[in-house]
């Protein structure tokens, strides 16, 4: 087998979002970022346990932007600058972003439910 084409014998999962499946890799990372939607990202929240608020709307919403505005992924410091900024010390820490997405933080879950890859050095 190929090293370089391993990952595309990850074990995948589908999820069902408006009667159509999305194909996502083992730990629920769309497999095509252009299925994304924010029903996707409802989906797979409701799946893994968690309830949208609008809070967790910003940080999605973040995510994204700076991912397309910068081409990379927002590193967690940035995002604890932005919502530091945008909500204040003690909501905007590193604490209560995890809080907020508890199964890998911002950085994982974050970029899981906002349809991005994941982040480098993750297996």
């Amino acid at each position: 087998m190929n090293p370089a084409t391993t990952h595309a014998f990850e074990p995948t999962r589908w999820l069902t979002v408006g009667g159509r499946r999305i194909q996502t890799d083992s730990e629920g990372y769309l497999l095509d970022r252009s299925q994304w939607s924010e029903e996707f990202a409802r989906a797979l929240a409701a799946q893994e346990g968690l309830a949208l608020t609008p809070a967790h709307w910003e940080v999605i919403r973040f995510l994204r932007d700076y991912y397309f505005e910068h081409g990379v992924q927002a590193q967690v410091r940035v995002m604890i600058k932005h919502f530091t900024d945008a909500w204040g010390p003690q909501r905007g820490s590193n604490h209560h972003l995890h809080d907020m997405f508890p199964r890998g933080g911002p950085q994982k879950q974050g970029n899981r439910l906002a349809g991005l890859l994941r982040t480098k050095g993750e297996h």
